[in-house]
């Protein structure tokens, strides 16, 4: 049974502390590639492809909720790349003593997500992801410094920040929601196109993008099917993911990498945590926590 009452308020004044605490960390904050791969780009057909060599393990969090906004599962998923196949998972069970408030989330989730990164770094460094991708914004926030940035700068790693909505900043009437609808309708034509939201003081906060996704044909020669896998555009999609940069990558790398985890509209690595969290839930909701 939910207790309404199993939250503890935060007061005026301690969101107020949060935010000096949020601005005291992102003086940390390194929005471009300090990374343990390197990117390349080459020239095929007359398009610019960029592949990220010596990239193997990519991580990916999340938390999703029983059947209350008290009890949740955190989880961490590390993935193979470029197969995307998955290659370690782990959750926690978590009583959060928090209400979601927008802009603070980080002070809700970010310790059971430290802790699965600490507990993986102890049991098995060799596979510890090279970047994670946050189900939360990072510098697409109010401070510049979202649940992705916050985890980022205390677990020392590069993080990328999706959202699959978008939290609307006060920077000018270009990131106002009706705005950024109409630029989602007129700019994002297929998959891979994307959108810099940039804001009237000129920062850049983020993107929005489509995906790019994997489509089966079916040909027949001589009289046997094959089937062929391709990575092609999906024109007219209408959910964007938003983009931001976490910790220690760019903006560009952010997008680059999300970009080719996605087989769906979500990236592998969010979409497993979220998937398999869920499933653990289903599976174990009478156990206090796995490690």
């Amino acid at each position: 049974m939910t207790n309404s009452n199993y939250y503890s308020v935060p007061s005026i004044s301690q969101m107020e502390e949060w935010a000096r605490v949020q601005t005291e960390l992102k003086s940390k904050l390194i929005e471009t590639d300090d990374l343990k791969f390197t990117k390349t780009i080459k020239e095929e057909n007359g398009e610019q492809i960029v592949e990220f060599d010596e990239l193997s393990y990519i991580g990916g969090v999340d938390l999703s909720f029983e059947n209350n906004e008290e009890n949740a599962i955190a989880s961490l998923i590390v993935l193979k790349y470029p197969s995307l196949e998955v290659i370690y998972e782990n959750f926690s069970s978590v009583k959060l003593s928090l209400p979601y408030i927008a802009g603070f989330l980080a002070f809700r989730e970010v310790t059971p997500l430290l802790d699965l990164l600490r507990n993986l770094k102890k049991t098995n460094p060799d596979i510890f992801p090279q970047v994670i991708i946050v189900d939360g914004n990072g510098t697409l926030h109010p401070r510049r410094f979202g649940l992705a940035s916050h985890l980022g700068v205390l677990a020392n790693v590069p993080t990328i920040g999706v959202g699959k909505n978008f939290l609307q900043i006060d920077d000018g009437e270009n990131l106002t929601m009706a705005h950024v609808k109409m630029a989602v309708k007129e700019k994002l034509k297929k998959g891979g196109d994307t959108y810099l939201l940039q804001g009237q003081s000129g920062v850049i906060w983020g993107a929005v993008c489509i995906k790019k996704r994997a489509q089966i044909y079916l040909r027949l020669i001589n009289f046997i099917f094959y089937f062929l896998k391709a990575v092609r555009s999906l024109d007219n999609t209408t959910n964007p993911i938003f983009v931001s940069v976490g910790h220690r990558i760019s903006l560009d790398t952010s997008i680059q990498i999300v970009l080719k985890c996605c087989r769906y509209r979500i990236p592998e690595p969010t979409r497993q945590a979220d998937i398999r969290s869920r499933e653990f839930i289903r599976n174990h909701t009478s156990d206090q926590s796995v490690q």
